[in-house]
């Protein structure tokens, strides 16, 4: 069962403003990725899809005379930190259960090691396929952030992917009821 719809968290105030400044066609594309990666690595496609979606709502614009600064941004820049807590927050305020909250800020937390010193991590399947989905979706110079979208093409885009999470949820209830 679904507490959180895709839909309940794109149109909740706070993510309406940090998806459109983070990118709205990257969250989009990046939350379609992980459900196809979901489905190949046997993740959770409603956890996957939730913290693809919210995985870059932490960014921060990075400006130098009124324009954006990649290497600014890259040289600064662990809005994977913040956006976790904000995804966590609005996840539980949502009323999402608990624990399915905490693995999805986790993946959104581990979706990038652009803040990490250097070093390896493991990560659990849920956090690849986040971390995967985002990879795939990447433009040179941060110019997938840049892509724009209408609402009202974002919102039936996003009705669309919770169609395509419920529908592998029916089908997942039908094998095991027959």
């Amino acid at each position: 069962m679904r507490n959180v719809r895709l839909t309940d968290l794109f149109l909740h105030p706070s993510a309406q403003k940090y998806l459109e400044r983070s990118g709205l066609v990257h969250a989009i594309s990046t939350a379609y990725q992980a459900f196809s990666l979901a489905n190949e690595h046997g993740v959770n496609p409603d956890l996957a899809t939730k913290a693809a979606l919210l995985h870059d709502i932490g960014h921060y614009t990075w400006y130098t005379n009124g324009q954006w600064d990649y290497s600014l941004y890259k040289e600064n820049d662990i809005h994977a930190i913040k956006g976790a807590e904000r995804a966590h927050k609005l996840l539980i305020e949502l009323g999402e259960d608990p624990k399915k909250a905490k693995e999805i800020a986790l993946a959104i937390l581990l979706h990038t090691d652009s803040y990490l010193p250097e070093g390896h991590l493991q990560l659990l399947p849920l956090q690849r396929v986040v971390a995967l989905a985002d990879e795939a979706d990447e433009e040179p110079g941060g110019l997938h952030h840049y892509r724009k979208l209408d609402h009202r093409t974002a919102l039936n885009r996003i009705k669309k992917l919770d169609r395509l999470v419920d529908a592998h949820y029916e089908t997942k209830n039908l094998k095991h009821s027959v």
